[in-house]
């Protein structure tokens, strides 16, 4: 396994823990139309809980070329797909169920 994972994952959890958290419009939208009932709190908490074993990629973005962690959660049985930018907070760019794979990048 590589080791960004841990690092990522602890800076990660520090910020949702602190409550230094940024949702894109994208990701508020995404947050508010998921099959599970979470509301923003709770996609703290999730943020908050996210394992190493739970980061699945790495990659840069094309509009700003800064790297972009992507995390691939159960929660409640349902499998999320979490893609954040880590700055002096944490951004999140999307926040949805797996199954949607129409994946854009938002310009951040």
């Amino acid at each position: 396994m590589a080791s960004w994972p841990w690092l990522v994952t602890l800076r990660v959890r520090a910020r949702a823990a602190a409550g230094r958290v940024r949702f894109t419009n994208k990701a508020r939208l995404e947050l508010k139309t998921l099959v599970l009932p979470l509301g923003h709190d709770d996609a703290l908490d999730v943020l908050a809980s996210l394992t190493p074993d739970e980061a699945s990629e790495q990659l840069r973005s094309s509009v700003s070329g800064e790297w972009l962690y992507v995390y691939r959660p159960l929660v409640a049985g349902v499998s999320l797909y979490i893609k954040l930018a880590l700055r002096a907070d944490c951004v999140v760019i999307s926040f949805h169920p797996e199954e949607d794979q129409g994946e854009e990048e938002d310009p951040i």
